[in-house]
């Protein structure tokens, strides 16, 4: 997704550390290259097996986070962004269908 963010107050102060934005792809990697593997253990009950994987091969390790900002706090799983980003964004119109509230 790629957006042109019109934000009028300080970006920064949402924005996750570069190194935790590493760690979490590092661990999404590591989630689909043990997928199959840990599927195939878990149906044949292979637990000791299934203990020697690495730690982040477990899809339990992974947080939601904002895929523009990596901020955890927050998260809109249907948008995939935080909802200070979501609210940015259907404010300025961005985000096809979606139109503020008035009754």
């Amino acid at each position: 997704m790629e957006f042109e963010l019109f934000i009028n107050w300080n970006f920064k102060l949402i924005m996750a550390k570069e190194s935790v934005k590493a760690r979490q792809r590092k661990r999404e990697a590591m989630v689909a290259k043990f997928a199959e593997k840990r599927a195939t253990l878990k149906a044949e009950g292979n637990y000791a097996a299934l203990d020697l994987l690495p730690k982040n091969a477990s899809p339990v390790r992974l947080h939601n986070r904002c895929q523009l900002t990596g901020r955890p706090k927050g998260y809109m799983r249907h948008f995939g962004m935080c909802r200070n980003i979501f609210r940015d964004l259907a404010l300025a119109g961005k985000i096809p269908g979606v139109r503020k509230a008035s009754w």
